[in-house]
């Protein structure tokens, strides 16, 4: 086994140890920020400042992994994928932070190539031009199997040794409807980073995406919901099934993130298999009431 998937896997399981299993128990409640602009860039700016600003999860020198949902051959304005600008100004935070390396990439469902390109993501990261910033397409050997001691339906997958290894995962999913799990947020987004036959994951799939996320180690989880795509999921393709919301979500608590997202689509949290199982688990909280929310004005 890879050293450092061993010491994540470890440390996940001692995490989980000290957690009461009847759900989340931890001092002080779920920190979390949601604010609504038309400019996103200063709605990502604005949303990272009041979480403590980026120099609180990437110090200087840091290997940074921010991972869209760049899944679909769809444009921007269909709401299948992370919009642009919300990575990009991700990616000058992490950069004014002090960040050695940024890397962005994803698993596809459709050709990677064109995902990357009709996305918006491929061009508007390469168009940084900075040698730190790295966009590449996700290959078998990139994969390191993982165990994951503290999971109910899965002890071991293929996880993506930049992720297990980098000082900071960012995860940067689009809020959107989807067949088989109703939603997908960003627990479900972390499938983007696993390897193996996928399809099996869609088996018990909310126990699954909870099992993974014990050993994928989220320092920050920031939900792209200017453009919630409410039907035909997660794929999409008609306009009409977009909701233009320009609102933002985030936080250091992944449960938390997609609960409170959850509320945007007018659904319980609790009604979403990942978040229910995942807050089992002790990986977040599941109850808004129990939030420190802050909407920015």
């Amino acid at each position: 086994m890879h050293r450092r998937t061993f010491i994540i896997s470890a440390a996940a399981t001692a995490a989980l140890a000290a957690i009461s299993r009847k759900g989340y128990s931890v001092s002080g409640p779920a920190r979390l920020v949601t604010g609504k602009n038309k400019d996103y860039r200063e709605l990502v700016r604005q949303t990272i400042a009041r979480l403590g600003g980026m120099p609180a999860f990437v110090k200087p020198g840091a290997v940074v992994v921010i991972k869209p949902n760049i899944g679909w051959d769809r444009t921007p304005e269909q709401g299948a994928d992370t919009h642009p600008v919300i990575v990009t100004t991700l990616i000058e935070l992490a950069l004014e932070a002090g960040a050695s390396t940024v890397k962005v990439f994803d698993r596809t469902c459709n050709e990677a190539r064109m995902c990357y390109v009709n996305s918006g993501i491929g061009p508007a990261v390469e168009a940084i031009s900075d040698k730190r910033v790295k966009i590449f397409h996700v290959e078998d050997r990139h994969f390191v199997n993982t165990r994951i001691t503290a999971g109910k339906n899965l002890n071991e997958w293929p996880i993506h040794k930049e992720v297990l290894e980098a000082d900071c995962y960012i995860n940067v999913p689009v809020a959107k409807h989807h067949g088989l799990s109703d939603l997908t947020l960003g627990l479900k987004n972390n499938m983007g980073v696993i390897g193996g036959n996928r399809g099996l994951i869609h088996m018990s799939l909310g126990q699954k995406l909870a099992d993974l996320a014990t050993v994928i180690p989220t320092k920050l989880t920031v939900i792209d919901a200017t453009r919630m795509l409410l039907r035909h999921g997660p794929q999409g393709g008609r306009i009409e099934d977009v909701h233009v919301a320009d609102t933002l979500v985030a936080s250091t608590d992944p449960v938390a993130a997609d609960a409170f997202a959850t509320t945007l689509f007018g659904i319980r949290p609790d009604s979403i298999e990942s978040t229910a199982r995942a807050y089992e688990l002790g990986l977040g909280e599941m109850d808004v009431a129990k939030m420190d929310i802050i909407r920015l004005q």
